[in-house]
């Protein structure tokens, strides 16, 4: 089958053109997350595969997204043409990128650029499954405080918007179904119940079920009479392009102090002759001066870029952020079945995580997770595989998508392949992965005001707001939620 077959359909997203809004200081206290009250719906937008990209490059970006150039204002200075000033400069716009400016813009005066060679949502953002789930993360292991964090600060967020009188499904997509860990052998239900006794014993709330209460609540499923699951009643999920759309709006709405730089690679780092000090962000259009701190959070391609940007200094610092292939398949207006949680094979757990380098590029892994989106598409995935930055389409994980899944659906066993292809489309991301499973939050050595956030792997959206917030408590001497020193670079370069 010809990768071209694929079809790509319209994606929600915002309509608005780049500009600056104003948010005065009442409805900043009012509204402490940041949104102002009384903001219409994000209308959808028509989403296209990219002009630059290949035939076989499924990556999204939108219809038409200028930079903002205009910023005047005490805080953030236009120097000249195509120089500027502003407290703090960003690389990159994925949801890493997006939450940390607005984690700035709420929690501080400073202003704030952020700068990307794409738009929004073009990274692995976009092309993620949209979970907030953690029935599959370990109470033991150094992310689970900053995952919990996250997830309390999403919940709250999304209930500051009903408290508004906005709907979250509305305007990120927001799904609270719950979400089923499914285990279909004697080994697995053990472990499960091992895990819900570890999670409840964290606080989650989380209940085994056997196959009769799985099935009850999951009709389509057909897997046998050992499977069981652990049951995670708040787990929730998002759609990544209206969220990044709706954090986007908020940010534009701190008139002055907020601007965005997009279709404009970063090119190198500006060192000041007087103390050494990185001092400003060149990119291919603009020099973007940063009184007091950069943030990099371009995803798998910030330790690459961190590596072309200390080329020519002094400075030797190998941050080993990979990128890891992952490809997800959406079947639009699928009717054959309703899932009605966000479902996951316990499998995915092992196949996340890696112990050792060897043999990365052959590593490559196929587990079931499904999901069905605010639009009713049913969402099927996941793979991981080692396949450097290539982004093609690679047929045979497609193919090995669906039968993976069609082994807990029996009903898609009786429905070609090829009768769906005309309403499916391929999401394809590269997730940044650190080999011992962590991301890397915190300042890089030997440049005082450089701050890293990356290597999220597939928890970038989950992840977001709690990085946000230690990154911005970091820069501005807070103590924070979560301790920092698992992130730390310290160690691990």
């Amino acid at each position: 089958m010809s990768s071209s077959s694929y079809s790509l359909r319209s994606c929600p997203s915002s309509s608005l053109s780049i500009r600056t809004g104003k948010a005065s200081c009442s409805s900043r206290h009012l509204c402490k997350l940041g949104f102002t009250p009384k903001w219409a719906s994000i209308n959808p937008k028509q989403w296209r595969k990219s002009a630059n990209s290949s035939s076989h490059d499924y990556r999204y970006g939108p219809v038409s997204f200028c930079a903002l150039k205009d910023v005047k204002s005490s805080s953030s200075t236009s120097r000249n043409g195509n120089t500027f000033e502003f407290d703090v400069v960003i690389i990159g716009a994925g949801i890493i990128g997006l939450t940390i400016a607005r984690q700035f813009l709420m929690e501080s005066d400073l202003s704030v650029a952020v700068v990307d060679k794409a738009v929004p949502c073009s990274g692995a953002t976009g092309a993620g499954q949209g979970y907030l789930w953690m029935g599959h993360k370990s109470p033991d292991s150094d992310i689970w405080e900053l995952a919990l964090r996250s997830h309390r600060l999403w919940e709250s967020l999304a209930e500051s918007l009903r408290d508004q009188g906005l709907n979250p499904s509305e305007e990120l997509g927001w799904k609270k179904t719950g979400s089923l860990l499914i285990g279909k052998t004697p080994e697995e239900l053990d472990m499960l119940k091992r895990k819900v006794k570890q999670l409840s014993g964290a606080g989650l709330e989380v209940e085994y079920l056997s196959v009769a209460d799985l099935l009850s609540m999951e009709p389509a499923l057909l897997i046998g009479n050992s499977c069981g699951a652990a049951f995670l009643p708040n787990d929730c999920q998002l759609d990544a392009h209206c969220t990044a759309a709706f954090i986007e709006k908020a940010n534009r709405n701190f008139e002055g102090r907020y601007a965005e730089f997009f279709h404009d690679p970063v090119t190198g780092l500006l060192r000041s002759g007087s103390n050494g000090k990185i001092e400003a962000v060149q990119t291919a259009k603009t020099t973007l001066y940063s009184k007091k701190a950069i943030v990099l959070a371009a995803g798998c391609w910030s330790g690459t870029l961190l590596r072309d940007l200390l080329r020519e200094e002094k400075t030797v610092l190998d941050v080993p952020i990979m990128p890891r292939k992952g490809h997800l398949l959406v079947i639009e207006n699928f009717n054959s079945f309703h899932v009605n949680h966000g479902l996951m094979e316990v499998g995915y757990v092992n196949h996340q995580a890696l112990t050792s380098a060897k043999d990365l590029e052959h590593t490559s892994s196929i587990s079931m997770t499904a999901t069905m989106d605010v639009q009713g598409n049913l969402v099927l995935g996941s793979s991981r595989e080692f396949a450097g930055f290539n982004t093609d389409v690679n047929e045979s994980i497609i193919a090995r998508i669906w039968e993976r899944a069609s082994e807990f659906f029996p009903t898609m066993k009786e429905i070609s392949f090829s009768e769906i292809k005309s309403s499916s489309k391929v999401r394809i991301g590269l997730r940044p992965y650190m080999l011992d499973g962590k991301p890397v939050i915190g300042p890089v050595p030997g440049l005082s005001n450089v701050f890293l956030a990356s290597g999220h792997e597939g928890g970038g959206l989950s992840m977001a707001l709690g990085t946000a917030e230690m990154i911005v408590n970091m820069v501005l001497g807070i103590p924070g939620k979560v301790d920092p020193a698992p992130f730390s670079l310290q160690g691990r370069c």
